[in-house]
């Protein structure tokens, strides 16, 4: 799934004014999905809960950890093509010292997420 890329406006003195500037984030657009998507993975985990209260058979614990699992890092995925196509694409418009940060930020969250 795609997002939509950063709006680029001007200001009055010729300037270039994005999404980012006014405090909009990446996933902004795509927050009700976003909410209802964690909100769906949370009931997953209360169900891992549930089923070690009840000695549920651990490898059927297991299974439903890894589709946990699954779920949480398919949201980070996301969330990361969501920053890319909108905090970095906005460091790119803007250039500078702004971008290599951004790029030096993104392959951070990229290495810590292949860490996982």
């Amino acid at each position: 799934m795609t997002t939509e890329a950063t709006e680029i406006v001007t200001d009055h003195d010729g300037g270039t004014v994005t999404d980012h500037d006014r405090g909009i984030h990446g996933y902004h657009h795509q927050k009700a999905e976003h909410l209802k998507r964690l909100r769906r993975i949370e009931g997953q985990i209360r169900g891992l809960q549930r089923m070690v209260d009840e000695d549920v058979y651990c490898i059927d614990i297991l299974t439903q950890v890894s589709a946990s699992t699954k779920a949480l890092q398919s949201f980070a995925l996301q969330l990361l093509e969501e920053h890319l196509r909108h905090c970095v694409a906005d460091a790119a418009v803007k250039g500078g010292d702004e971008i290599d940060a951004k790029v030096e930020e993104a392959t951070k969250a990229i290495a810590r997420m292949l860490r996982t």
